[in-house]
């Protein structure tokens, strides 16, 4: 039924965020029409959290929140940095490393180093 979800990231620096991706990220991508630059995007996995952990400015509605996962958070980090990435600090979330990248266009996009089960590691709950 479902085979696929469509991640939209809204930006004030359209193209200097889809050359981000490109470059510096190293997405694979294809060319939609016009310079209009899809991304594919490694295997992915969905949480629910509870309403309470919406921000207030949010104003409780349904949030929607990208993070990418990597293996090593440490040497992931360095790989970015060295690519000019603006990278915050590391913190330990207990589920995981976690830091966020600043972007082009502003605002920032969460990685972090998964330390939680998961489907993409296990297999559990995958259907056969």
């Amino acid at each position: 039924m479902i085979n696929g979800a469509h991640v939209i990231l809204f930006t004030g620096d359209p193209e200097g965020l889809r050359a981000w991706f490109r470059d510096v990220l190293g997405m694979p991508w294809v060319d939609a029409g016009g310079g209009w630059l899809i991304f594919a995007l490694p295997p992915a996995e969905v949480a629910i959290h509870p309403a309470d952990e919406v921000p207030a400015q949010q104003g409780g509605r349904m949030l929607h929140q990208l993070y990418l996962m990597c293996d090593s958070l440490e040497s992931t980090v360095s790989e970015l940095r060295a690519r000019g990435v603006e990278v915050g600090p590391i913190t330990d979330q207990g589920w995981g490393l976690l830091t966020a990248l600043t972007v082009p266009g502003g605002g920032e996009l969460g990685l972090y180093e998964p330390r939680h089960p998961s489907p993409l590691r296990t297999g559990t709950g995958v259907p056969g």
